[in-house]
């Protein structure tokens, strides 16, 4: 199914500091996925991105497979309909 969905991700750990946003951005270069990365106020690392759930499984996976796997606690995952917002995946700054 290459309908298009929004995964919202958060990554708990000590996930800011370690260049996960800017690593994030590489490893979804290729992906086709448009949203965002973003720090969140209470430490914690949130992506956005609409994509087919093949590209958004690929994200999700090579971020947890990537260096910053280490650095993760925890992760959740939500899923709902994209709304085409975004025009590329980029950094986001502020919560």
């Amino acid at each position: 199914n290459a309908a298009v969905r929004r995964m919202t991700a958060s990554f708990d750990g000590h996930v800011q500091g370690v260049g996960f946003r800017y690593t994030t951005i590489d490893l979804a270069a290729d992906l086709n996925v448009r949203g965002f990365v973003r720090n969140e106020p209470n430490g914690s690392v949130t992506i956005v991105a609409e994509g087919s759930e093949k590209a958004l499984m690929s994200l999700l996976n090579r971020v947890r497979s990537s260096h910053l796997g280490r650095h993760i606690m925890r992760d959740s995952v939500s899923w709902s309909g994209a709304t085409g917002e975004f025009p590329d995946f980029s950094v986001r700054y502020g919560g």
